[in-house]
């Protein structure tokens, strides 16, 4: 996986979470989906997620903790069903996370904060930014809708 131009950093492990919530807490504040998603390392069906299509300008959220993790203006059209992005809002919003699971080996998204599973990262994203596509569940993020910058 290339880190092409992008600010989220790689581990062969999962780093400990900065900040963490009880389990009995996460059940009652979270839908199951969001649960299942975030803290299973579940995915949401494809073409699914309430995030997919928006355009608006604004800012997407861990749904567990509020830690920025991805801007509109990163957000683009991949066609596999998934909000996709570039890159991460910022250095250390998101992190990444080889998976060896399911008899592959891939890339996972997790909060830089929390831990909570987003999604996954692939190289076959826009070449003319970070050549990455950040496949990231609807479930596991918050948008914030922000006034264009004019």
């Amino acid at each position: 996986m290339s880190s092409k131009g992008s600010s989220a950093p790689v581990f062969t492990e999962r780093p400990a979470p900065k900040v963490t919530f009880p389990e009995e807490e996460l059940r009652k504040r979270l839908t199951k989906e969001q649960y299942y998603v975030t803290q299973e390392k579940g995915t949401e069906r494809a073409f699914t997620g309430q995030y997919v299509k928006v355009k608006d300008n604004g800012d997407f959220n861990c749904v567990v903790c509020g830690n920025l993790l991805f801007t509109a203006e990163k957000k683009f059209e991949s066609g596999t069903g998934w909000p996709s992005f570039t890159d991460v809002a910022k250095e250390n919003s998101a992190v990444r996370i080889v998976d060896d699971s399911h008899g592959m080996e891939r890339t996972e998204v997790a909060c830089g904060q929390c831990g909570a599973h987003l999604g996954h990262v692939f190289d076959d994203g826009p070449r003319h930014d970070t050549g990455l596509r950040y496949c990231i569940n609807s479930a596991s993020l918050k948008f914030e809708t922000k006034p264009k910058k004019k």
